[in-house]
């Protein structure tokens, strides 16, 4: 017909590219892969330096048939995209975060806390507060949909130290959507306005796990967030500085939430 484009030729159309693999780093990182999803490691790469710590990890590689290799400085620094690789590297299956499901299963609900990132934009941040969640006994961290929110990545999973692998991992895309139907007490993490953690039940019994959210780097949770939020909580400080970095506020707010158990 006049005025339709050819189809292109079948040569001419370019096969979807699969997702970059998970690089893990370090020992923490990569023992929590191998104790966590064993099946997704493709490759493992090691120092010479590091052959004692990696021969449990090399032996799995082995029965499963899969490569694995002792190589130099230069090569791992290649493999890991960073020379911060603590002298061993698995390549994994790239790990897919699920659309939360509500209502939230029973093991959530007795958790002590559940941090819910609402636009956490550095992946510094994201692998931060993931160890601060796994130390604490969190069993499982909520991602926002917002366009600035970090996702899983090399330089997340470094710092998570292993957190990232222990974590049940979801994405909420609609949180204000999310909030109202979680069925457990939520609370914003504000700069100022808010209550102290020690305040934040005082009149009350203490609710069985606490939904924190934690806002951007610069802006902070949304006011649209904050409202939907059952309470504000903000950590009383010397004044001299307005804040602390999001995740160093995360982990002494999981804490303290914990503790009032």
């Amino acid at each position: 017909m006049r005025g339709m484009e050819p189809a292109p030729p079948p040569s001419a159309v370019r096969p979807k590219r699969p997702p970059e693999p998970d690089r893990l780093c370090g020992l923490a990182a990569v023992s929590a892969v191998f104790a966590r999803r064993p099946r997704d490691v493709l490759r493992l790469f090691h120092l010479p330096s590091r052959r004692r710590e990696a021969n449990p990890f090399c032996a799995a590689m082995a029965a499963a048939r899969k490569p694995y290799r002792e190589v130099g400085e230069e090569e791992l620094a290649r493999v890991a995209g960073t020379v911060h690789h603590g002298g061993i590297v698995a390549v994994a299956t790239r790990r897919r975060v699920p659309v939360l499901a509500l209502p939230l299963a029973p093991a959530l609900r007795v958790a002590p806390v559940l941090p819910v990132l609402d636009g956490v934009s550095n992946p510094h941040n994201l692998g931060a507060i993931a160890r601060s969640a796994a130390f604490f006994g969190c069993i499982g961290m909520v991602l926002s949909g917002d366009p600035r929110q970090a996702g899983l990545s090399d330089a997340a999973f470094r710092t998570s130290e292993g957190g990232l692998e222990v974590l049940s991992l979801w994405q909420a895309p609609d949180l204000l959507a999310v909030l109202p139907r979680l069925g457990v007490a939520t609370v914003a993490a504000v700069a100022a306005g808010g209550v102290a953690p020690e305040r934040l039940f005082a009149g009350g019994a203490r609710p069985g796990c606490v939904a924190l959210v934690l806002g951007n780097e610069e802006a902070g949770v949304s006011e649209a967030v904050a409202a939907a939020c059952d309470a504000r909580v903000t950590l009383p400080g010397s004044g001299r500085v307005e804040s602390l970095n999001v995740s160093v506020a995360a982990a002494v707010l999981i804490h303290a939430l914990s503790a009032r158990r």
